[in-house]
């Protein structure tokens, strides 16, 4: 088979493959199921053939209404040790064969005997028979972050989903309200039952809790409008791929200032959950001193100790280099100290920080200043 042949098929699967959009959640209660059956309804009132594959409301009475008009598509009745169950009928779906189905939590695992051990499995298979999915889940059911979710809240998750099945997502959209409102919501017995309420706020509905794995569905969702973004740049031949997580570059010389410069760009790394790099353009042909090849060894140690990355290059022109790695790295951020330089020479000889503004897009750059005026982070 030739390498044309493999394209078409290739398209003819993308094309014939559903869409998959998923409403990202960080707990029980903050909204997904609403928000899903928000958005068939608009979706059914424009025309679109929507119907329920499987909704659990959980006795909610706003969520049972806009349930009201939308087709459902019957579930399968299992028994599984005296109790019957109801799953999800994927063959019922694929023959019924609409435009989008919506399929709520996407981490369930289905009883024995049914067609999939999990949900996600059977949304797969109806993706592939062409039909659209709309689902919920919530943060803490990724297999990546399993180990991180068990460290915040105590709790392991049994039911997990393939990070794949989250990457391969048409459209990912964050479900999104404060741990106050939703420990409102949980008073107020919106959640769960009352008598239920006191456990839940001494265990998983801790304030803490919460506020961390809303900040793991913030920076999940992050991700995937990062790589989005740079897959459509990338694909529509545009050459400044400019992230959301912020890239900061520190550029140094073997100076004292270096370490203030330094952790300036891992601090505001990491207020803004970005990565950070440490540049040292050497120049060609000169001879470090001791004491400078010292200061260079310790930054080194310092920005490895903050997680940073380490870059060593040689160049005759500094500026040029800032400029090459900025452009290269899709850097928002570069962090540099005073100029040693005097304001004469500048103006006869240009401003390093001038030439960058000039010859990047899209950087800001933050100047830190040196209390002795006398040494300068990076010297143009």
């Amino acid at each position: 088979m030739t390498d044309e042949e493999l394209d078409e098929i290739r398209e003819h699967v993308a094309r014939t493959r559903g869409c998959h959009k998923i409403f990202l959640g960080y707990a029980p209660g903050v909204g997904k199921t609403f928000t899903m059956l928000s958005e068939a309804q608009r979706r059914h009132l424009r025309g679109e053939d929507v119907v329920i594959g499987f909704v659990e409301p959980h006795k909610r009475p706003e969520t049972i209404a806009l349930t009201e008009g939308l087709e459902k598509v019957p579930t399968k009745k299992m028994e599984y040790r005296g109790t019957v169950l109801e799953e999800m009928d994927t063959a019922a779906i694929i023959a019924r064969h609409p435009q989008w189905v919506l399929v709520d939590e996407l981490a369930h695992t289905n009883a024995p005997g049914a067609e999939h051990e999990k949900r996600w499995q059977a949304v797969e298979e109806i993706l592939e028979a062409g039909i659209s999915v709309i689902s919920t889940v919530n943060v803490q059911h990724f297999e990546s972050l399993n180990d991180t979710v068990a460290q915040i809240t105590g709790v392991h998750v049994r039911e997990t989903v393939p990070d794949r099945i989250l990457d391969a997502a048409d459209e990912v959209v964050l479900v999104d309200i404060t741990p106050e409102a939703l420990v409102n919501r949980l008073n107020r017995g919106v959640i769960y039952e009352p008598e239920k309420v006191p456990q839940a706020l001494t265990n998983f509905f801790r304030r803490g809790n919460l506020v961390a794995l809303r900040e793991l569905a913030l920076r999940r969702t992050a991700d995937e409008v990062d790589e989005d973004l740079t897959r459509f740049l990338q694909d529509h031949d545009v050459d400044k791929t400019w992230g959301v997580n912020e890239r900061v570059l520190v550029a140094i010389t073997p100076r004292s200032l270096a370490a203030k410069l330094i952790r300036r760009g891992y601090r505001l790394a990491r207020r803004m959950n970005g990565r950070f790099w440490v540049l040292y353009v050497r120049p060609p042909g000169v001879a470090l001193s001791g004491k400078e090849e010292q200061i260079l060894d310790e930054m080194r140690l310092l920005a490895l100790d903050l997680g940073g990355e380490v870059v060593d290059t040689v160049g005759a022109d500094p500026a040029a280099e800032i400029i090459g790695f900025a452009n290269r790295n899709q850097v928002t951020y570069v962090i540099m100290g005073q100029s040693a330089r005097s304001r004469v020479d500048e103006v006869l000889r240009g401003s390093v920080v001038s030439r960058i503004m000039r010859e990047t897009r899209n950087v800001d750059i933050v100047i830190v200043a040196d209390a002795d005026h006398a040494e300068g982070g990076f010297a143009g």
